[in-house]
């Protein structure tokens, strides 16, 4: 052979230095990629402060979380989450102005807080991080999409879903069984709103003229009532409702129909305290408001039975979409700095892990956000049987009902609440005839806009 020529075992030998040099290399670069440069250490840990409305005592579930965050995740990475305000849903969104604007008197910005999006709107998205930036896509996968619809400014995932309430029905299981045995009407009569109606009709008449039903969020049940049947762009230019939209009003005129015949009623405020005084045999309401259920019913002569407390789905129309609300706070990032920004995501990824973010929600009422939390329900131990009842419904709520974002306008809950006081003292003294009572609704329902 000639000199050039190399030798088939100098062949092999080439070619396995060629593939370890390879081999070598890709490691370098994988290890490279996989592990970027990280601005945290354990050994100087960064603070972030954060603002929730998951109870306002100093033992509410969110804290507990953020303690166990401290001592583990966070400590190994040197994170410390520090809660400098608890606030509530309704208010933490102008309190967050008040920072943001250096109100005098007003709590420093926080790090990390919990709001709607309209909130993330107006403290403008520009100055929030995107969550989208931080997941990768098969991350983002494993979260419910609707809700992740939900937490969307613009383009930017502002606002990362922890926990989501919806509306069901509640039913005192004792009283409703003694109904049921004397006139058929049984819980899937309650599946359809047609079936809530007659069963409401029947109650009103066994029970000598109570109502059968106490409803927290009349216009919602209104509206996505409407929806299903097809009803759309039902919202005027001026942060109102139009009132020429054939199918909004038909619906409101279903419900407003009940409540003139005393048949079901504007809440006082929240249905369960109607529930637990025996007044109505149901109410519909918020998913958390089963924290404010108590085990027994005292009846206004001080007598007492148990509650059986027993959770359906909210009721749908017999043909249409099944639609269901979707309502609750999500978590915003304040942009600060990078190093910031990094635990902020590490603690949104731990917060959200699905054994995590199903323990979280089970203490409160509220539904999980991650698809394996939801797939886990099955097999959990809730602490008593209303709770398993409520998952079982929300479980069955998430099969097969798609769930809407509320309309999301500033001033719009001030005008619903006038909308409902005065609902509340038409409801005192019903008119003779429905008509009436449905006329008089419907000039209140435009003069509050």
């Amino acid at each position: 052979m000639g000199k050039g020529v190399a030798t088939p075992k100098k062949e092999i030998k080439m070619k396995k230095t060629a593939l370890l040099l390879f081999a070598a290399l890709l490691a370098i670069l994988c290890f490279v990629s996989c592990n970027k440069q990280t601005e945290l250490s354990p050994n100087s840990p960064v603070t972030l402060t954060m603002w929730h409305v998951y109870g306002e005592q100093a033992d509410s579930p969110m804290n507990r979380l953020v303690e166990e965050f401290n001592h583990t995740e966070g400590a190994a990475k040197g994170i410390i989450i520090n809660v400098t305000s608890m606030s509530n849903a309704s208010q933490i969104g102008p309190q967050l102005l008040d920072a943001q604007a250096n109100v005098p008197g007003a709590i420093d910005m926080p790090d990390l807080f919990f709001c709607h999006s309209n909130n993330a709107a107006a403290l403008g998205v520009e100055n929030l991080l995107d969550w989208k930036d931080y997941f990768t896509e098969d991350e983002m996968k494993a979260y419910v999409p609707e809700f992740v619809e939900d937490g969307m400014v613009g383009d930017a995932l502002a606002v990362f879903p922890v926990s989501k309430s919806t509306h069901l029905l509640f039913v005192a299981g004792g009283q409703f069984e003694r109904f049921s045995k004397d006139t058929g009407v049984t819980y899937d009569t309650l599946a359809t709103w047609d079936g809530f109606f007659t069963a409401a009709e029947k109650y009103h008449a066994w029970s000598g003229g109570k109502p059968f039903c106490a409803i927290d969020y009349l216009l919602r049940c209104v509206e996505l009532n409407a929806m299903s049947k097809g009803a759309a762009d039902f919202m005027s230019d001026n942060g109102w409702y139009d009132f020429s939209n054939e199918k909004l009003m038909a619906s409101w005129e279903e419900f407003a129909c009940a409540i003139a015949k005393g048949h079901v009623v504007v809440s006082d405020m929240y249905s369960n305290t109607q529930v637990m005084t025996g007044e109505v045999v149901c109410g519909i309401g918020s998913s958390a408001s089963i924290l404010y259920y108590n085990d027994t019913i005292t009846y206004e002569d001080n007598t007492k039975e148990t509650m059986q407390l027993s959770v359906c789905p909210l009721p749908q129309p017999i043909d249409g979409k099944k639609l269901v609300t979707q309502a609750g706070v999500g978590l915003c990032a304040y942009k600060t700095t990078s190093q910031k920004a990094e635990a902020a995501v590490v603690f949104a990824k731990w917060l959200t892990e699905s054994d995590r973010n199903l323990a979280f929600v089970a203490e409160t009422g509220y539904m999980p956000v991650h698809n394996g939390a939801f797939e886990s329900i099955g097999t959990y131990e809730f602490k008593n049987e209303a709770y398993a009842s409520l998952y079982a419904a929300l479980t069955r709520t998430k099969e097969n009902c798609t769930a809407v974002s509320e309309p999301s306008i500033g001033g719009y809950y001030n005008k619903v609440n006038a909308l409902y006081a005065g609902l509340r003292t038409m409801q005192k003294e019903l008119p003779a005839d429905t008509a009436t009572f449905v006329n008089e609704s419907i000039e209140l329902f435009k003069s509050v806009g």
